[in-house]
């Protein structure tokens, strides 16, 4: 087997393979005499089938696995003589037709190109400062959900016979819709709990029943959506047949040892307490987050390396479906030109992290147990009551999906490990300043710091040409 390089630009490897007609013949025959004692013909004797017979009949429908057999190793040759850590899948290419190679008239060749992944410096993490916005919970945190809380539990009591209903009463309803006269699928409903004004429905439904009396039928017109989820409805004019059975009028809403009871706590107190817990469970996870933002967003402005083409190339095509997959609505209002650098860069900084989060891991030993990938499927298979063994089983039959499930758990150990080198500066922050959306902020985050990182790189190549210039002078 001849192993020859050919290419050697920055971090693209290619490599000429040739392993000759006779390897491959020997490597056939050696394959024939290992199966020989379990091949039965007629005429022979079990075992006895001469080796050269077996190549004549059997030879060349066994020397396609023969060649794939070849190939892989001398792919992994190349790999490991030249010591490559590939960043992908090698991509090999066949030199020629196969159908020589097959009959042993022709030498075996072909070409393995591989993109390795890039070496650089890890900045000292022990140096690293960042900030983590933290908030305590308030009274004010605490009486906004005990008052959600009583929202959620409030009691209704029913209104007289001739009461009319009003925003906010609970209706119990019977209804039937038709759209061009006929009904339609999922436009039925008996004994329906309806409250006016949580826009439960259709717009102008549920408006158009206050003032409604128990034991009322009333014809209501409405216009279903133009984005309406059910396609052969959406635009469409209908009108539902109601029937009114009863109406009820909401209590005022209590917040006492009541509501705590309700809820299956002793007391207020106990409720306040519950309540502050979880809440402040909440902002912690949230300031995590935070901080794990901050964090990726420094060191991103901390590195520079060349990064792997197919890698960029593969998560820029990921973020530019999603792109094209969300409403005309949601779009922005720029050419597509524009948006697909924007988004580019956007995919070179998430492959510059993963590679130094994955870099960070291997350098400091921080592995994913199979103990922990383990609980974190039977995390998600709680999710699916009744199929947890279902679940189970395509995680262990799908590498891709258990590496969906071991990549977040790889990046929050490797997070744990920097935090803990790090220099962390809590800074107290409001509460709506802690709770802002964290996709549209991730969102904006990553933009700058790629705008940031595509502008840096610029300002290097036009600067380098005047850094040229002025050695040349001083030679």
């Amino acid at each position: 087997m001849q192993v020859t390089e050919t290419i050697s630009e920055g971090l693209s490897r290619e490599y000429q393979i040739t392993i000759t007609r006779e390897d491959l013949d020997e490597r056939l025959m050696n394959h024939l005499e290992s199966i020989k004692g379990q091949v039965r013909m007629n005429g022979f004797r079990p075992g006895k089938v001469p080796v050269p017979f077996l190549k004549k009949t059997y030879g060349k429908a066994m020397m396609g696995d023969i060649i794939q057999e070849a190939m892989n190793e001398g792919t992994q040759k190349a790999i490991n003589d030249n010591e490559l850590r590939p960043a992908l899948q090698p991509k090999v290419e066949m030199d020629g037709e196969i159908e020589p190679v097959v009959e042993g008239s022709e030498d075996l060749s072909f070409k393995v190109a591989v993109e390795v992944m890039p070496d650089f410096e890890i900045t000292d993490l022990a140096k690293l400062e960042l900030d983590r916005p933290v908030a305590e919970v308030s009274d004010e945190d605490l009486d906004e959900m005990l008052n959600r809380l009583a929202e959620q539990n409030r009691s209704y009591t029913e209104r007289g016979e001739k009461e009319k209903a009003k925003d906010g009463d609970a209706l119990q309803i019977d209804f039937i819709g038709r759209v061009d006269g006929e009904e339609f699928e999922g436009g039925k409903g008996e004994d329906i709990r309806l409250t006016i004004g949580t826009n439960q429905f259709i717009p102008g439904f549920e408006d158009q029943l206050v003032g409604t009396k128990k034991g009322d039928e009333k014809t209501i017109k409405v216009t279903f959506p133009e984005d309406y989820g059910a396609e052969h409805l959406a635009g469409k004019k209908a009108e539902f047949d109601v029937t009114v059975h009863s109406i009820s009028a909401p209590d005022d809403i209590s917040v006492d040892d009541a509501l705590a009871e309700k809820l299956g706590l002793e007391s207020l107190d106990k409720l306040r307490e519950t309540l502050s817990g979880q809440i402040g469970e909440d902002y912690k996870s949230v300031s995590r987050a935070r901080l794990k933002r901050n964090m990726l967003d420094r060191l991103d402005e901390l590195h520079d390396f060349e990064l792997p083409p197919g890698m960029v190339e593969s998560e820029f095509d990921q973020i530019w479906h999603q792109v094209q997959q969300q409403p005309e609505e949601e779009k922005e209002d720029k050419p597509e030109e524009e948006l697909k650098a924007e988004y580019r860069t956007i995919a070179e900084r998430r492959v510059r992290l993963g590679l130094l989060l994955a870099e960070v891991g291997r350098k400091n030993n921080i592995t994913v147990s199979q103990e922990e990938i383990n609980r974190a499927i039977a995390e998600r298979a709680r999710q699916y009551p009744g199929q947890e063994s279902q679940i189970f089983q395509f995680y262990q039959q799908n590498q891709a999906a258990m590496a969906e499930i071991r990549a977040p758990l790889f990046e929050d150990k490797v997070v744990d490990f920097v935090s803990e080198l790090a220099t962390i500066n809590d800074v107290s922050v409001g509460r709506d300043e802690l709770m802002k959306d964290p996709d549209e902020e991730e969102a904006e985050v990553e933009k700058k710091a790629a705008s940031k990182k595509k502008a840096k790189t610029t300002a290097k190549k036009k600067a380098a040409p005047k850094a040229k210039k002025a050695s040349d002078e001083a030679e």
